[in-house]
C-alpha cells in the first residue's frame, strides 16, 4: 500500500513537472510570437517613416519646381513688359547742341514716346527734318529740298503754334505772340530778335504742319531758319517725356499750356 502510494505520488510529481513544462513551452511560444509581432509593428513603423520621409521630399522637389517656374514666368514677364515699353512707347534720345538751353543741355539723355496727343503748344518734340516746307508767293506750301545741310538729321524743338494758329513777332520787344496774344515764356533763355528769316509774319500756319523754336531762341535754328522751315506731322518722331540723364537732373518735361 505504502509503494503504491509512493509510485501514485512519483507520478503525480511527474505529471506536475511535465506539466509545468509544457507551460513554460507555451509561455516561450507566445514570446517569441509577442517578439515577432513586435518586430513586424517596428518593420510597418520604419516602412510608414521612410514612406511618410519620401513623400514629403517629393512634396519639397515638387515645391521648388514650381518655385523655378514662378521665377521664370515673372521673369520672362517682366522683360517682355520692358521689350514692349522700349518698343512701342519710350525711346532714348540724346541731346546734342544748345538750341533747346536751358530746358536740355547738350549730352542729356531723354525718353521720348511715340503715344501722345497732339503735340499742342509747349510739348517737346523730337523732328526727322529730312525736308523743309515754306510758303511760295501765293501763300501755298512747298518743299525746298535741304540735301547737303547740316540740319538734315533729327532735331529737337518746341511747339509754339498748332495749325490753324496765327503767330507773329516783336521784334522790338522781343516778344511772340500768337492769336493775337504775347506768350508767357518762362522756359525760354533768350528772347527772339531780328527779322522772321523766311517768312513775311505775320502767318497762319496750315492743317497738318507746325510752328518750332528752340528755348535758347539767339542759338536756335528753328521754324525760322531756312532749312528747317515750317514741320509737317508726319516729320514728327515723337514727344519728350522725360529727362533721365544725368540722374540728379531728372524731370519730367510735360507742359502745362493752360
Amino acid at each position: 500500500m505504502a509503494d503504491e502510494v509512493k509510485k501514485t505520488t512519483e507520478n503525480t510529481e511527474t505529471e506536475t513537472v511535465a506539466e509545468a513544462v509544457e507551460d513554460i513551452e507555451e509561455a516561450a511560444e507566445d514570446l517569441a510570437e509577442a517578439v515577432e509581432d513586435e518586430e513586424d509593428i517596428e518593420e510597418d513603423d520604419d516602412d510608414a517613416e521612410e514612406d511618410e520621409a519620401e513623400e514629403q521630399a517629393k512634396k519639397k522637389e515638387g515645391k521648388f519646381v514650381d518655385d523655378i517656374i514662378e521665377v521664370i514666368e515673372s521673369t520672362l514677364l517682366t522683360v517682355f513688359v520692358i521689350v514692349m515699353i522700349f518698343t512701342y512707347l519710350l525711346h532714348p534720345v540724346n541731346v546734342v547742341g544748345k538750341s533747346m538751353n536751358n530746358t536740355l543741355m547738350d549730352g542729356n539723355r531723354i525718353f521720348m514716346t511715340t503715344v501722345y496727343t497732339g503735340p499742342h503748344y509747349g510739348d517737346i518734340i523730337v523732328i526727322n527734318n529730312d525736308m523743309a516746307y515754306f510758303f511760295d508767293q501765293a501763300g501755298k506750301v512747298y518743299e525746298k529740298d535741304i540735301t547737303g545741310s547740316g540740319l538734315k538729321e533729327c532735331i529737337i524743338k518746341r511747339v509754339i503754334a498748332e495749325p490753324g494758329q496765327t503767330i507773329d513777332f516783336d521784334v522790338e520787344k522781343e516778344q511772340v505772340i500768337v492769336d493775337g496774344k504775347v506768350l508767357d515764356e518762362p522756359y525760354i533763355k533768350q528772347t527772339v530778335n531780328g527779322d522772321g528769316g523766311m517768312y513775311d509774319f505775320p502767318i497762319t500756319v496750315p492743317e497738318g504742319y507746325y510752328f518750332v523754336m528752340g528755348d535758347n531762341r539767339r542759338e536756335s535754328a528753328d521754324s525760322r531758319n531756312p532749312d528747317v522751315g515750317l514741320i509737317k506731322k508726319e516729320q514728327i518722331y515723337g514727344k519728350a517725356v522725360l529727362r533721365y540723364s544725368p540722374i540728379k537732373e531728372f524731370k519730367f518735361l510735360f507742359f502745362n499750356n493752360k
